[in-house]
Parts: structure tokens; C-alpha cells; sequence
């Protein structure tokens, strides 16, 4: 541990009287270890004499000095990076519902591997976090705005209805709209609550169909970046799943390249998954990430236990070893 990795790490000065304590006890012994051998008949100093434990006389002084070593660095306010969950945050959910959806390269289809992993993903998510849901395909809508109400959340997910084209850059920009306008409505700070977008698809922005476009969804991630809001995508689908229209077998692959590039440019980060499984280890990570900061907390309480642990230990030394207190 690092000196400024203590919140008042000028206790560790009192480590000096602790090392001069020790020194003094050393010079002790030795000048006792002196006047003992200053006795010539030895015949008479064996009978007067006390008997001693030899070396272990020495433990209960080890353990009192090893006590107060851990007791001054409990005071000197050591503390560690912590894993705490997250109690404001907005996190927005935007899912796909464009008709490729339905393909069945995902048992028993995308949309309803994406369902089971969403809902999951709504229950196992920090309970303080505000959790929002879009869908989108040809345009984008808020089903449920931010809420920690995690049914709601659910039921919308359940009632995920298809539709024709993706306009993937009207998702993040709505999703983007629903998270201002809650940190509006919360105000209270002047600095907004963290927010992410997760944003799960399985093919190619169709509207508008370039993603530079000012509708588009590079520009959207853009956007999403200069207003510190990580979209972290989600590639759901093979290359080879397909959907049948009007008794038209179209194959529907899924677009890696166009999702990764909107999590790069926004700072999010980007996951394929082709099964259920991957899914929702992909959401597992993505809980793991938004559900909980790392700050640095209090560790004093191990040093604390242990130093009283030693002090009391070298007490009852004391007392079996040489019947009385040091």
C-alpha cells in the first residue's frame, strides 16, 4: 500500500516510538545479561536464580509490539478500492424490433432469446438504477421511461411488437432524450447521473442508410460521446439466419462492423453473441460495468482486529509464561 493510500498517514510516525520501544527492550536484556555474569560463583546464582522460560520469556513483548505496529496502521486510516453498487445511474435499454428479429438462427427466435436475456437483465441490474426500454425499427419509441420499477420494465419487454426497417440512429437518439429529460426532472445536482445505453441489434441501420448521416447512427455516437454517454452495443445473430416474406427466403446476417464502430466513437463497449447463452453473459458483463463503481473505502478494521488479536495475545503470554503482566 502507497503513503497516500491512508487517510491520515502521519500516525505512521508513532512507528518510530514503536521501533524505539523495541531497541529499548533489546538494550535491556543485554544489560541484565551483563550484571548476570558479573556473579563469579555460579554455583550460588543457579540456587538464587529464578528459573525463566528461555526464550519464549520474549514472545508476550514480540506480541505487544506487533500489536501496537498494527494498531498505529489502523490509525493512520488505511483504505482499498471497493466495489459498491451504484444508487444514480440511468441505464436505457434499446432493442430491436425490426422484422429480421425473427429469425430463428437463435433458438427459439432473436427476439425471443433477446426477451428472456432483456428481463434478465432488468432483475439482476443494481436496484437503484433507473432502467428505460426502447424499441426500435423504423423509428424509435420509449416504452418505459428511466424507472427503478423493474415490472414495468418487464411487461413492455413482453409486448415487443416487429415492424419493418432500423434506424439505428434514431435509438440512441431517443434513448439519449429519455436521460435528459429524467436528470432534468431529478435536477437536484449539478452534475447529471451517470447513464449508459445498451443498445442490442442484429443487422445493418437501413434508415437513414448511410450512419454519417445526421439521423445516422455514427452521428448519433458522436453525439452520445460529447454528452459523456457510452453506448455499448450488442451484435445478436449469426451470419447465416434468414426470414421468410411474402414466401421469400431473405437472409438477414448480422452487422458487426456498423455496432462496433457506434460503441467506439461513443466509448461504449461491444459484444457479439450468437446464442442465448452468449447473451446473457454479455449482460452479465454489461451489470458488472454499469451496476457498480469502485471507490476507495475504509480498510482499517482488519489491521484493528488484529493488532487488539496481538495485544491480548501477548497479555495472556505474559501471564502463563512469567505470571505477571510485562
Amino acid at each position: 500500500m502507497s503513503f497516500s493510500g491512508f487517510a491520515s498517514p502521519w500516525w505512521l510516525l508513532f512507528l518510530v516510538v514503536v521501533a524505539a520501544l523495541a531497541v529499548g527492550y533489546i538494550l535491556v536484556q543485554r544489560r541484565r545479561l551483563t550484571n548476570t555474569l558479573r556473579f563469579t560463583n555460579f554455583e550460588l546464582l543457579e540456587k538464587v536464580a529464578p528459573d525463566r522460560p528461555g526464550r519464549a520469556r520474549h514472545i508476550p513483548v514480540a506480541l505487544l509490539l506487533v500489536g501496537l505496529t498494527l494498531l498505529t496502521i489502523a490509525l493512520a486510516g488505511p483504505t482499498s478500492e471497493q466495489r459498491v453498487p451504484r444508487n444514480r445511474a440511468t441505464v436505457v435499454l434499446a432493442i430491436d424490433v425490426s422484422l429480421s428479429m425473427e429469425a430463428t438462427d437463435v433458438a427459439p427466435s432473436r427476439l425471443a432469446a433477446a426477451q428472456e436475456a432483456a428481463k434478465s437483465f432488468a432483475d439482476d441490474l443494481t436496484p437503484g438504477i433507473n432502467l428505460g426500454l426502447v424499441a426500435f425499427s423504423g423509428t424509435a419509441s420509449v416504452l418505459v421511461s428511466p424507472t427503478t420499477n423493474r415490472e414495468a420494465t418487464k411487461t413492455a419487454i413482453d409486448h415487443l411488437q416487429l415492424s419493418e426497417r432500423t434506424a439505428t440512429g434514431e435509438a440512441i437518439f431517443t434513448s439519449m432524450q429519455s436521460i435528459e429529460t429524467l436528470a432534468a426532472v431529478l435536477g437536484g445536482s449539478d452534475q447529471a447521473p451517470p447513464a449508459r445505453i445498451v443498445l442490442l441489434s442484429d443487422g445493418k441501420q437501413t434508415v437513414p442508410e448511410s450512419p454519417d448521416d445526421p439521423r445516422g447512427g455514427f452521428t448519433a455516437a458522436r453525439q452520445a460521446a460529447e454528452k459523456d454517454i457510452p453506448v455499448s452495443t450488442i451484435s445478436f445473430g449469426t451470419q447465416y439466419g434468414s426470414v421468410t416474406i411474402e414466401d421469400e427466403q431473405i437472409p438477414v446476417p448480422v452487422d458487426d462492423p456498423s455496432l462496433e464502430e457506434i460503441a467506439k466513437l461513443s466509448g461504449g463497449s461491444f459484444f457479439a453473441a450468437s446464442s442465448l447463452e452468449e447473451l446473457e453473459g454479455a449482460y452479465d458483463t454489461l451489470e458488472e460495468q454499469i451496476g457498480f463503481e469502485t471507490t476507495r473505502g475504509d480498510a482499517s478494521r482488519p489491521w484493528l482486529m488484529l493488532g487488539v488479536f496481538a495485544v491480548a495475545g501477548g497479555l495472556i503470554a505474559a501471564m502463563v509464561l512469567r505470571q505477571r503482566l510485562p
